[in-house]
């Protein structure tokens, strides 16, 4: 039942939104439906935990199309998590929206403001997690692919919301692109049925099969549909040089959309090619997946370092950060043992972190109403708890202890330092030297300084726009401090599907 909710609740609550007049019963239906998703993900996580994680007993719906396991629970509870701080960041967000565009139309014709964009934005964001509900938790590669088709369609509007020439154009490159990289990836899927048949999985339980019958799988068809599952659900994750779309994407949408592209739909990505990577990995081909992830993550790092120095727009400066994280997930799976360990805590704090920097960039673009850091100063004087969250936020992204993104990059380094890896250790950490030193100076400059004499009022920090923020930033600071025995025990679980 827990699963079918997790559908169900998003599926409802976006339907719902088309028809509700009423904004006021629009947010509560928001945030009803965000709380409903999460305690749903808490407990069927705690169901799970009580049968050790053993595929076998955990629940299962649809006729097992739907089949968590510890690894897709992972992203599931991430998805969730930010997914309910959007939802609080949306009510102040959406409320200022309202009145700004209010006023345009009244200036500009004399006309009202009409319900059904805001309705058709929320309809989309309770979509889009109806489609990572069905990507975390089925064992089905087709679902899999479904549901991350869903994903771009459910996305598309939400990237457009402001309607000017820019948004357009980054709805169009993200449609085009990730609608290529998708039909790369149904392509995988073939080849993988290829290197099967003719036995051929008979019920839902495709992972399931795949992987007790690697052994007997044609070696090269399944090789070949590593390398289009990688290509195909790389580019919806960002790995260079398949990233174009996600700069553009992420600076035009509003910023609560893009904290979920960056911290729950790219996950959603590194999961399919993870399920990939599970496939061969059974087969003893896990040598061939590692020189692959290892050789994209460090081309994703380098090519952000490039584009992160010296990056004036704020909003792109975390979308390049993002391209960089998502390479580090990469690097930590190719690398094996502990690393995957790595991984994904990485993916956990990466998440949180970033989820926290683009709302709150969403507050910097509100009361400075400009995308460049160079236009943006004296946070610290009339935004002060959005500035020390901002600083925050730098130290955690750069990897600067004691936040939880020190110890994750820090296990890949301790892991590579075993496997005597030195040329990666040091191409690693001068990537990562590099990265910190270029956004030192974007993020000092708006938090010091005098505030330009336009925005020298103080900024109306509330719960909504600031409240999740701070839990955000709490969570990745505890993270790297201590790691609760069941957080451990439940990542464990999950390293260990992906090879840890």
């Amino acid at each position: 039942m827990l699963l079918l909710l997790l559908l169900l609740i998003p599926l409802f609550a976006g339907t719902a939104m088309l028809f509700v007049p009423i904004p006021l019963l629009r947010y509560l239906l928001l945030l009803a439906a965000a709380m409903g998703h999460s305690t749903c993900t808490a407990l069927l996580i705690y169901q799970c935990r009580r049968v050790g994680w053993d595929l076998a007993e955990t629940p299962a719906a649809l006729g097992g199309l739907l089949h968590p396991d510890a690894l897709g629970l992972v992203f599931l509870a991430l998805a969730s998590l930010l997914f309910l701080g959007a939802a609080i960041y949306a009510i102040g967000y959406l409320r200022q929206e309202r009145a700004k565009n209010e006023v345009h139309r009244h200036i500009q014709d004399g006309s009202s403001f009409t319900n059904a964009p805001e309705q058709r934005f929320l309809a989309c964001l309770c979509y889009f997690l109806a489609a990572m509900s069905l990507v975390t938790t089925t064992q089905h590669l087709g679902a899999l692919w479904v549901g991350m088709e869903i994903t771009t369609l459910a996305t598309a509007p939400l990237i457009y919301f402001h309607r000017h020439k820019e948004a357009l154009e980054a709805t169009w490159k993200y449609l085009m692109i990730c609608s290529v990289g998708i039909a790369l990836a149904l392509l995988g899927n073939i080849l993988f049925s290829i290197a099967y048949s003719p036995k051929l999985p008979t019920d839902t339980q495709q992972m399931t099969f795949y992987i007790q019958h690697a052994m007997g799988a044609e070696k090269n068809w399944l090789k070949a549909g590593f390398i289009f599952l990688l290509v195909g659900f790389g580019t919806k994750m960002g790995l260079a040089p398949l990233h174009n779309w996600l700069p553009d994407a992420h600076s035009q949408a509003p910023s609560l959309v893009s904290a979920l592209l960056s911290g729950a739909l790219l996950n959603c990505a590194f999961l399919g090619i993870l399920r990939g990577y599970q496939v061969l990995s059974a087969a003893g081909l896990t040598d061939f997946c590692n020189t692959l992830l290892v050789g994209f993550g460090l081309f994703s790092m380098a090519v952000a370092t490039i584009f992160i120095v010296g990056q004036g727009h704020y909003k792109r400066l975390l979308a390049y950060s993002s391209v960089e994280n998502m390479g580090v997930l990469a690097l930590g799976v190719g690398l094996g043992n502990s690393a995957v360990f790595g991984a994904i805590l990485h993916a956990v704090n990466h998440s949180l972190t970033k989820g926290m920097l683009f709302l709150l960039a969403g507050n910097i673009l509100s009361h400075y109403h400009t995308y460049s850091s160079h236009d943006v100063r004296g946070m610290r004087s009339n935004m002060p708890v959005s500035a020390v969250l901002w600083m925050g936020g730098f130290l955690a992204i750069s990897g600067a202890p004691p936040f939880g993104l020190f110890v994750s990059k820090f296990i890949l380094i301790r892991t590579m330092i075993e496997q005597q890896q030195w040329f990666y250790v040091a191409v690693y950490l001068t990537i990562l030297a590099i990265i910190f030193v270029g956004m030192s100076a974007p993020f000092l400059r708006m938090v010091q300084g005098e505030a330009p004499p336009a925005v020298r009022e103080s900024y109306r920090e509330n719960i909504f726009n600031v409240g999740p923020c701070i839990l955000f930033g709490i969570a990745v600071l505890v993270l790297g401090l201590y790691i609760p025995q069941w957080l451990r025990e439940f990542l464990n679980a999950a390293a260990k599907l992906a090879g840890g």
